[in-house]
């Protein structure tokens, strides 16, 4: 796959990914806050940016969502479960839930 390529779906990520944060966040904005693990004033920027300014954020060559799992010891947990198959779903949205989002340093906001 080529570099352009990589980009483009870089680009269709981003996109899909602040479409979706936007549509949680006006459906249920208590539970978008959450499950995207952003705090209330991005989630109140993500609301209200316009299709152009998403469209331009989405074309960044950089991932606007991330692993909210930086433990591979916890992502394991999640995909080596041994528990039947009723209760796996219940289990991995617990340990996924353990971990709250990491806000930038007071000093690092714009």
């Amino acid at each position: 796959m080529s570099h352009t390529n990589f980009l483009d779906e870089i680009q269709e990520i981003n996109l899909a990914y602040l479409l979706l944060a936007q549509r949680l966040i006006s459906e249920d904005r208590e539970a978008a806050l959450f499950r995207l693990k952003i705090d209330s004033d991005v989630a109140d920027l993500l609301s209200s940016l316009s299709a152009r300014q998403l469209t331009k954020l989405a074309r960044t060559n950089q991932l606007v969502c991330r692993f909210s799992q930086t433990s591979a010891k916890r992502l394991r947990q999640v995909t080596e479960n041994p528990r039947d198959q009723g209760l796996a779903g219940l289990h991995a949205s617990l340990l996924l839930a353990c971990d709250t989002f990491e806000s930038l340093p007071a000093g690092d906001e714009e």
